[in-house]
């Protein structure tokens, strides 16, 4: 477990939702899938989402789960609507050129293993 501002301390990513007070975000979990099927059976409340997904969907997955954050992976860019609609569901969107895998291991490294 820890704090979303450690997460950002630590993994080179770019925030594009508006800011929020990160250190105050636990993350106790993670999960990676581009399914959403698997993501609202397997994700966790209070976790970090990473997909390369990037449409207004994921927004609503993580809303319904209780997922503060959701890091994109690979380039993928959400759009101005996915960006609103997760702004006003108080979800952090998060890009990075990196792929899954590597975000993944990097998330592991800070203690988030479950």
């Amino acid at each position: 477990m820890c704090s979303l501002q450690t997460i950002l301390d630590n993994i080179e990513l770019q925030v594009l939702t508006d800011p929020l007070e990160y250190s105050e975000i636990e993350i106790q979990s993670g999960y990676t899938s581009d399914l959403l099927s698997c993501v609202m059976t397997g994700a966790k409340a209070d976790g970090v989402w990473v997909t390369l997904i990037a449409n207004i969907n994921i927004v609503a997955v993580a809303s319904l789960l209780d997922i503060p954050a959701i890091i994109i992976t690979e380039n993928a860019q959400p759009d101005a609507a996915t960006i609103a609609r997760a702004n006003r569901e108080g979800i952090v969107l998060l890009s990075t050129p990196v792929g899954s895998y590597q975000i993944v291991g990097r998330l592991w490294e800070l203690g988030i293993k479950d």
